[in-house]
């Protein structure tokens, strides 16, 4: 099947705003206590945020390597994102570490969900390393959108425990700052493809990615949540109400994710670094450079 000749699908050069600085924080959070449902007793955004953090210390360890296979013979520039993609990585990597620890300690079991996404990220072994470039795009489009409506929307943190908050939205602005790496890396990696075979690949990753995404992450939710002595159609429709009512962050990140199939589409086509500024000197101190 032949492209339509009138589509212009991917062929943007340079996206990615210029004068974009990707800065590594170095915070520290939850080292000491915090309530069982930090979110005010609320169960369902603390099953569904502590479901998002199990994943995170392997997930984003295959991102960081995924980039990085593709990195050769990138611009200048495009590398230096890289590189600092990576330290920031490191970082949530380390402190999703601390604060899952923390959930353990409280008392909810989460190594079923770290041991099922060590199952599946074993599938990937052998796989060819671009095919894993294109899931870690769609999951960073995840990351990105979560963490603009994380910090567009202060509901969605206003009643949880101050420092899981803090933690959350440290993490929401680096998840904006380098929201465009992994889809210029697979720009540079894909280079000789057409901008057809670009937009028909990363499209049809992206729905395989949303529907092992959602399957997943309720599965661990409502594993969490009768931790919690809540099953059934109780557990089932207060976490659907909590994603898709109110606060409704799965509902009000909808546009987004329709957008990511838009011929020509970049994550920078929403310059959202306002959002960054919104709380840039709450982080000051632990400002380290890209290099």
């Amino acid at each position: 099947m032949n492209a339509p000749a009138h589509i212009d699908f991917d062929n943007r050069t340079d996206p990615t705003p210029r004068d974009l600085q990707i800065v590594v924080r170095d915070e520290r959070f939850n080292r000491g206590t915090t309530p069982r449902r930090w979110w005010a007793g609320e169960p369902f955004g603390t099953a569904w945020h502590n479901a998002l953090s199990a994943t995170f210390p392997r997930g984003e360890a295959f991102f960081i390597e995924a980039v990085k296979a593709h990195r050769e013979g990138a611009p200048a520039k495009l590398e230096a994102e890289i590189r600092a993609f990576v330290k920031q990585e490191i970082n949530h990597t380390r402190e999703h570490i601390a604060f899952n620890r923390l959930a353990e300690d409280h008392g909810y079991d989460i190594k079923a969900i770290d041991k099922r996404v060590e199952e599946l990220l074993a599938l990937t072994k052998g796989r060819p390393a671009i095919a894993n470039l294109a899931v870690t795009m769609a999951l960073e489009h995840y990351t990105a959108m979560m963490a603009h409506e994380f910090l567009a929307n202060p509901q969605h943190f206003e009643t949880s425990d101050a420092e899981v908050r803090d933690m959350w939205r440290w993490h929401a602005v680096e998840e904006i700052e380098h929201k465009g790496v992994a889809y210029d890396t697979w720009n540079h990696a894909t280079k000789g493809w057409s901008a057809w075979r670009r937009w028909r690949v990363r499209s049809l990753v992206m729905v395989l990615v949303t529907g092992r995404f959602f399957k997943n992450r309720w599965i661990d939710a409502m594993m969490l949540l009768e931790q919690d002595g809540i099953t059934g159609w109780k557990a089932r429709w207060g976490l659907f109400k909590y994603l898709t009512v109110t606060p409704g962050v799965v509902r009000r990140i909808f546009p987004a994710w329709l957008a990511y199939f838009k011929p020509g589409f970049h994550p920078w086509d929403h310059d959202d670094r306002e959002l960054i500024g919104l709380y840039e000197g709450e982080f000051t101190d632990a400002l380290m450079p890209a290099e």
